[in-house]
């Protein structure tokens, strides 16, 4: 594992490559497609020449998109806080935007933002694509304590498709590495693989007028902690109805996930957090990844117009649970 990572990283340095010089297509404002470019210390994802998001690696507790522009435009995560937004609770400072990361790994917490939380540190590019059809950005990340030490790695992939505008997807597949070591997922709620939505789609608070709705048929508050393969949060954002649905692929561990999906705008797939989903005894939910080897898990983000039903999302997890 270690030596792929070198090996890809030596590969860059001997052509004489930047990861940027991967991008592939100039910043024509023509171009047709996913175009990747940098920009002010952020990696910029236009499709189609519209604005889509940019990934924040630098000086960060962990790697995030914001802002993620729905269809017809819309900002679909809180603004908070990277900036301010109208109407938003200034809660959870860890919550930013869209994001993968974990409360418990081999005792450090890599969710928060606390005094004694570790964090992602981003250390490579592995590759940075454009294209007609979709563009990626793969990325070599550590898990670093508190302390400085480096608890494990993972690699992420992130690959965003070229869709008609009524409709964005992005596919984050991430692999957590035991490269340091032994690694143990912790039981927790506090994670996993997330998003904080516009404070209107919302189910509680003064300008919330969400819903939230699961593979299994079970709506709002009720969703929190169950098992399901895909769920879809949607409500109005500037006077349209939009949702986004997060898939969970039949090949994961441990499919199909809980999720830490919140009636104030968290929502997240979590597969560690038994112990709290389902009320069993703390430590149920560990998932331990031995010395060497990895963990990789799939997940599809699907931002659509109208509400469960109108974005078809039942048949689009169909969709991309058929795909190899």
């Amino acid at each position: 594992m270690q030596s792929h990572i070198s090996a890809t990283l030596r590969w860059l340095v001997l052509v004489g490559l930047t990861p940027f010089s991967l991008l592939g297509h100039g910043a024509e404002d023509s171009f047709k497609g996913v175009l990747i470019q940098p920009k002010d210390g952020k990696l910029r994802v236009e499709i189609n020449g519209q604005f889509f998001s940019e990934y924040h690696y630098q000086e960060v507790s962990r790697p995030f998109f914001y802002p993620v522009m729905g269809p017809d435009g819309l900002p679909m995560t809180r603004n908070w806080p990277m900036a301010q937004g109208e109407g938003e609770e200034h809660d959870h400072p860890h919550h930013k935007s869209f994001w993968y990361a974990h409360g418990e790994i081999n005792g450090h917490d890599f969710w928060s933002e606390s005094s004694q939380a570790g964090t992602t540190r981003h250390v490579a590019f592995l590759r940075i694509s454009s294209g007609a059809k979709r563009g990626v950005i793969k990325t070599l990340n550590h898990l670093v304590a508190k302390d400085g030490t480096i608890v494990g790695s993972d690699i992420r992939t992130m690959t965003i498709h070229n869709r008609p505008d009524a409709e964005r997807v992005i596919d984050f597949d991430i692999e957590v590495q035991a490269s340091h070591g032994e690694l143990v997922m912790g039981d927790t709620k506090e994670g996993s693989m997330a998003l904080r939505l516009a404070p209107t789609m919302r189910l509680k608070g003064k300008v919330a007028k969400g819903h939230i709705v699961n593979s299994e048929g079970v709506e709002d508050g009720q969703t929190w902690g169950k098992r399901a393969k895909w769920v879809d949060y949607w409500g109005p954002v500037q006077g349209k109805q939009v949702g986004v649905a997060i898939f969970d692929h039949p090949s994961n561990p441990r499919h199909p996930t809980w999720w830490h999906v919140r009636d104030y705008g968290l929502f997240a797939a979590n597969p560690f957090g038994v112990h709290h989903f389902e009320r069993k005894e703390k430590g149920t939910g560990n998932l331990t990844i031995k010395s060497g080897d990895s963990l990789a898990w799939q997940y599809r983000f699907y931002f659509h117009r109208g509400n469960t039903e109108e974005g078809q999302v039942s048949h689009r997890y169909d969709l991309y649970s058929s795909e190899s």
